[in-house]
C-alpha cells in the first residue's frame, strides 16, 4: 500500500537517505515516526540492518535485537565485558553495513550504545570513526519509554561512569554528534486543546487548569459499553480480562501458537489465546489478507464465533459483516551477508504463528504503546510509576470525548525526567522546521 509522506516526513527522509549523517528522529506520539521508518526501510538502496532493544520491538519493525545482532551479553556492558565471539558471517555482515537503524532508542542505555560503537569500530578496523563509519539512524521518543536501570552494582557503575543511563549521555553520542530532528505534525489528535494539554504533559509543564480539565472530562459516567482499560500494571489488566472472559457463557476455546525454532522469551502474542463469543479483542497486526486493509494494528472488536477461524465484529464498521481472522506468522530475523550478490539478507531464524489478537477489556499502558484508540479508561491504580507513563496513556486517545479516568488524576501521576527535558531543549535542530 502506497503511503504519501508529509512534507515534514519527506525532509527527514531526504536527510537520512541522501546523506551519511547520524540522525535521531523523535517526535510526539502520533507524529508518524513508525511510518517514516517503514518507508525509509522499504525505499532505500542503502545496505542496512534494523535493530531494537527488545524482541517485541524488533518484531514490530522486521529487525533483530541489538544483543543478538552484535553478540552483546544482556545486562551491564563495560569496556571490560567479554563480548560473545562473532561468526565469520556476522563479522562480514558488520563490515558491509551502510546504515544501522535503531528503533525505540529511548530504551537503549548509554552503556549498550557505547558497546555497539566499540563492536563496530573493532570489526570494521576504523577505531577513530564513531560506529566504525556506519551511519546510525535512531527513532524514538525519550518522553515515552525510559531505559531500565537495575538497583545495585549495575546502577552504581553507571552513576560513576555516565551522567545518566540515557542513550544521549553515551560517550559515542558526544563524539558522533547526531542531528536531532523532531516531527511536530500530530496526526492522532485533531483537537487543538487536547494537543496543547498533551504537549505540556509531555514536557512536564502541565497547569492546574489542564489537570482540572482532564479530571472533569474523565469523571463522566456511565462508562461506554465495550470500552478498553489501560492499566499501569500487568496484574490489573490480567485480572480485568480474566473476570470478563469468565463472565461470558460457554467454555473458552484455546488457540495454541505454533512456534518453529528458538523464538526466545518475548512473544509477539499469547502462546495460548483463550476466546469465547463476546470477548473483546484488539488486533496486533495490520490486515495483510487478500481483502485489503479491513483492520489495522490497534483496531478493536468483539468475537462472534470461533470455528477454526475467529470471526470478529469490528468497532469501526458498526453493522458490517464480521471479518474472518486467520493465524498470521511473525518472523524472528537474523541478518546475513551474501557475498555473491553483495547484499545483506534478512534470514528467518524462527517463526511464531498465532491469531493476531489479544483480549482487550484491558491492556497495560506499556503494551498500548503505538496504538490509537477512540476511547479508553485510564487506570493508574496506586499511581504511575515510570517517567512518561501517563503521557503514553493519554496520548493513545484521539479526542477528549474518548477520555475516561478510573480515579482522579493526581499531580504525582505526571512524571517527567528533567534530563530529557534539558536534552530535548538544547539538542534538537531548531532550523529543521524553517522552510
Amino acid at each position: 500500500m502506497s503511503i504519501t509522506l508529509t512534507s515534514e516526513q519527506g525532509r527527514v527522509m531526504d536527510i537520512i537517505d541522501s546523506t551519511r549523517e547520524h540522525v535521531f528522529v523523535t517526535g510526539r506520539a502520533g507524529t508518524g515516526k513508525s511510518t517514516l521508518l517503514q518507508e525509509f526501510v522499504k525505499g532505500t538502496r542503502k545496505s542496512l540492518v534494523i535493530a531494537a532493544p527488545t524482541g517485541v520491538a524488533a518484531l514490530a519493525v522486521g529487525g533483530q535485537t541489538i544483543h543478538s545482532l552484535f553478540r552483546i551479553p544482556v545486562g551491564l556492558v563495560t569496556p571490560q565485558t567479554k563480548m560473545y565471539p562473532l561468526t565469520d558471517d556476522a563479522r562480514t555482515l558488520m563490515r558491509k553495513i551502510d546504515t544501522l537503524v535503531i528503533d525505540e532508542v529511548s530504551m537503549v542505555r548509554c552503556d549498550l550504545l557505547d558497546a555497539i560503537d566499540r563492536r563496530l569500530r573493532a570489526v570494521r578496523g576504523r577505531r577513530t570513526d564513531p560506529f566504525g563509519g556506519v551511519q546510525v539512524v535512531m527513532f524514538g521518543d525519550p518522553y515515552q519509554l525510559p531505559p531500565v536501570l537495575k538497583e545495585g552494582v549495575e546502577k552504581q557503575w553507571l552513576v560513576d561512569n555516565y551522567p545518566s543511563p540515557w542513550f544521549f549521555d553515551s560517550k559515542v553520542w558526544a563524539e558522533a554528534g547526531p542531528r536531532v530532528v523532531e516531527l511536530t505534525d500530530v496526526k492522532r489528535q485533531d483537537e487543538a486543546v487536547f494537543r496543547d494539554v498533551l504537549d505540556r504533559m509531555r514536557g512536564g509543564n502541565m497547569t492546574s487548569e489542564d489537570g482540572a480539565l482532564l479530571n472533569e472530562i474523565g469523571a463522566r459516567r456511565p462508562l461506554p459499553e465495550e470500552i478498553i482499560t489501560l492499566s499501569a500494571t500487568n496484574q490489573t489488566a490480567n485480572e480485568i480480562n480474566a473476570r470478563a472472559l469468565a463472565a461470558l457463557p460457554g467454555k473458552a476455546k484455546i488457540a495454541k501458537a505454533n512456534i518453529d525454532g528458538d523464538f526466545g522469551m518475548q512473544m509477539p502474542a499469547e502462546e495460548q489465546l483463550e476466546l469465547k463469543p463476546g470477548a473483546r479483542v484488539m488486533f496486533l497486526r495490520n490486515d495483510s489478507g487478500m481483502d485489503g486493509s479491513r483492520w489495522v494494528n490497534g483496531s478493536m472488536g468483539t468475537v462472534v464465533k470461533v470455528d477454526g477461524m475467529v470471526h470478529v465484529d469490528l468497532d469501526d464498521v458498526p453493522g458490517g459483516d464480521p471479518v474472518e481472522v486467520k493465524p498470521v506468522v511473525w518472523e524472528k530475523i537474523q541478518y546475513t551477508y551474501d557475498p555473491d550478490k553483495n547484499v545483506v539478507d534478512a534470514d528467518v531464524q524462527a517463526t511464531f504463528e498465532q491469531f493476531p489478537l489479544r483480549l482487550a477489556w484491558a491492556v497495560t499502558i506499556h503494551k498500548s504503546q503505538g496504538q490509537t484508540l477512540d476511547r479508553a479508561v485510564l487506570d493508574f491504580g496506586r499511581g504511575a510509576f515510570a517517567d512518561g507513563q501517563a503521557y503514553v496513556a493519554f496520548s493513545r486517545i484521539r479526542t477528549l470525548d474518548g477520555l475516561y479516568l478510573s480515579r482522579t488524576l493526581r499531580p504525582t501521576d505526571i512524571r517527567v525526567d528533567q534530563r530529557v527535558v534539558s536534552f530535548m531543549r538544547t539538542a534538537k535542530d531548531n532550523d529543521f522546521l524553517i522552510e
